[in-house]
């Protein structure tokens, strides 16, 4: 989800000095848009909602924000969050570390790392539907990123990652093979799976 917001957002022009609570990349693209990212602890976000030092925040998804009351202090409640596309756990291990271990150790942590991986975004599928119809059910106003917002956090994504890319020879490595495998997996995905999604999104079930 793309977070909860004090006030609507109804184009890009609302971004400009809004002090949004997000981190990482995302908080780059937020202040290239004009927005004002702010870096406060989970913990810490409903206090800042309320009392109005932040305008806006995003923390997961709706099993996790439902249970922080983030609906209780911040009314608007946005998506889709483009920044983030879905959980991803990662384990790091020092090559040598690693590389010292049995080959029937190596399979053990790398079935652990796959399970897990599987197991949480499984959960969060189960469990996400469930809420958000709770927090609509509780008045909750579920709303989509206007189009231009969209648009403009694309370009400026684009951008930054151009720039990144300019400095960086590792990022431009790493971006241009994944940049390379995304474009056919957006094609692949416009033909099959996008196509059964909508429509089994359009039918009563």
């Amino acid at each position: 989800m793309g977070g909860w917001y004090r006030k609507e957002i109804k184009s890009v022009a609302d971004i400009k000095g809004l002090k949004f609570r997000v981190g990482g990349f995302a908080g780059k693209v937020i202040e290239r848009m004009g927005g004002v990212p702010q870096n406060i602890p989970g913990g810490e976000i409903y206090q800042a909602l309320e009392k109005g030092t932040i305008d806006a925040a995003e923390w997961i998804g709706p099993y996790d924000d439902q249970k922080l009351g983030f609906n209780k202090v911040a009314p608007f409640y946005y998506y889709p969050g483009w920044w983030e596309g879905g959980p991803q756990l990662d384990i790091y291990i020092n090559d040598k570390a690693y590389n010292s271990l049995s080959a029937e150790n190596k399979a053990i942590i790398e079935c652990a790392s796959a399970f897990a991986h599987v197991e949480c975004q499984a959960k969060y599928d189960a469990r996400n539907p469930v809420a958000l119809k709770q927090l609509v059910a509780g008045k909750t106003k579920v709303l989509p990123f206007p189009k231009d917002v969209m648009d403009t956090g694309f370009k400026e994504s684009m951008a930054l990652y151009d720039e990144l890319s300019a400095k960086n020879p590792n990022w431009k490595k790493v971006y241009e093979d994944y940049s390379a495998f995304r474009r056919e997996q957006n094609l692949w995905f416009r033909f099959a799976e996008a196509s059964f999604d909508r429509y089994m999104q359009s039918v009563k079930l």
